[in-house]
């Protein structure tokens, strides 16, 4: 399973970049609010220098249109940015016949704001190369998001879809294993979720133990 992170922060993605393990990264307007980015340029320029940061992996950059010739023009100019960006486009009607305009022109595409399988068959079908289910939305309205993430995978599987599935919305390191359980392709997420992977109370346990006993060995 690929590993992108879900942020516009430059420290952040260096820090999973370094930590050897970062396949991509996705953002999104509030990502880039809350980073202070703001004007088409700026945003266009930070879209460049996050691509140059991770280094041959896709970069999800998402669209603020809504109708289908907003969408394309849109998307065309991000994905002239950079050869890694990824346009995002939402789950609506327009946007699935941007989807297709995009996969007939070779720009890559991340269809998101998937909350169910009927959906992702119709972005597979008009030729996303991600979906993206948002797994902690559907649990916060009290249905089970990995559920879908489940479904979407046995259903690509029969059908010989070859989108990949993004399990997006990730709130814990425990959503990351059960994702790549149920089949996942690739999981986003902030950083912190993906470092919780390393933590263990036996790990600290044993490896506390093991720097005791290297030290009665040196005296």
């Amino acid at each position: 399973m690929k590993f992108f992170i879900d942020t516009a922060n430059l420290a952040q993605i260096k820090e999973a970049h370094d930590l050897g393990i970062l396949d991509g990264v996705t953002t999104n307007p509030s990502l880039m609010a809350k980073e202070g980015i703001k004007g088409d340029e700026a945003i266009r320029n930070h879209y460049k220098t996050i691509c140059e940061l991770v280094d041959g992996g896709d970069v999800s950059a998402e669209v603020f249109s809504t109708d289908f010739e907003s969408i394309v023009a849109e998307g065309k100019i991000l994905a002239a940015i950079h050869p890694n960006i990824v346009v995002k486009v939402p789950m609506i009607k327009d946007g699935i016949k941007a989807l297709k305009w995009f996969s007939d022109n070779s720009i890559k595409t991340n269809c998101t704001l998937v909350f169910s399988a009927g959906q992702a068959i119709l972005a597979a079908k008009a030729g996303a190369n991600y979906v993206s289910p948002f797994i902690g939305r559907i649990d916060d309205s009290n249905w089970d998001g990995m559920e879908l993430i489940g479904q979407i995978a046995q259903i690509y599987a029969l059908q010989g879809f070859k989108t990949e599935i993004l399990a997006a919305s990730i709130r814990s390191s425990l959503h990351i294993v059960r994702a790549a359980e149920l089949g996942a392709n690739v999981c986003t997420c902030p950083l912190d979720p993906i470092l919780g992977l390393l933590k263990h109370p036996l790990t600290d346990i044993g490896l506390a133990k093991f720097l005791d006993d290297a030290k009665k060995m040196q005296h």
